[in-house]
């Protein structure tokens, strides 16, 4: 609860990273992850053609609105990343194999990725914020991959695309354009600047 205001924020995520983020911020939050098949919901949308920032809205929102039920009168924040790479979309790998089989489609290759946050309130959307960036993986050598992925180990399962700019992923790119939180999975400064809209941060 903020000490501000008074008032409940619900993370909708089962994100470490996206907790830590919040927490490290200042903006103490309860966690409570929502329960939604995110393939199935992907599956529909690329079968519409749609884009990478309609999904990662869509899900967003989606989760939020499954949690605020349970968190009446309280700020939900739901929040989803997607990674496109020319069309292509890549999820967390759901084992090591599958990690590599991801960075090596990734290498010497220019992705982006796009991360939404949403904010629900008694069932109603009051807020939310879509950024992207960019990112170039160097064409780094098979021997440094399986270096990386002996290091790494399954902190790559954590997060699309298999690394973690944050870590040891760093040497994995040649380039990244745009806000570094934006990459770990959460448009964090626009975020702040509505919580303090909402009294929950100090002006």
């Amino acid at each position: 609860m903020s000490e501000v205001s008074g008032q409940r924020v619900v993370l909708a995520s089962g994100s470490a990273t996206r907790r830590e983020m919040l927490a490290r911020a200042g903006v103490e939050v309860e966690i409570d992850p929502p329960a939604v098949d995110e393939d199935m919901v992907k599956a529909s949308f690329r079968a519409e053609g749609a884009r990478a920032e309609e999904v990662s809205e869509a899900l967003a929102e989606m989760k939020a609105m499954r949690v605020t039920r349970r968190h009446p009168g309280a700020l939900v924040i739901g929040a989803d990343q997607m990674l496109d790479c020319n069309g292509t979309w890549f999820d967390k790998p759901p084992d090591p194999d599958h990690a590599r089989a991801q960075l090596i489609a990734l290498r010497g290759k220019t992705h982006r990725l796009v991360s939404t946050a949403v904010v629900v309130r008694d069932g109603v959307r009051i807020w939310h914020r879509t950024d992207r960036a960019t990112l170039t993986m160097r064409n780094f050598s098979d021997a440094f991959l399986d270096d990386y992925l002996a290091r790494a180990g399954t902190a790559v399962l954590g997060s699309v695309g298999a690394y973690q700019l944050e870590g040891l992923g760093a040497q994995l790119f040649a380039r990244v354009e745009g806000d570094y939180f934006t990459v770990l999975g959460l448009p964090l400064l626009p975020l702040l600047d509505y919580l303090r809209v909402q009294g929950v941060l100090r002006i």
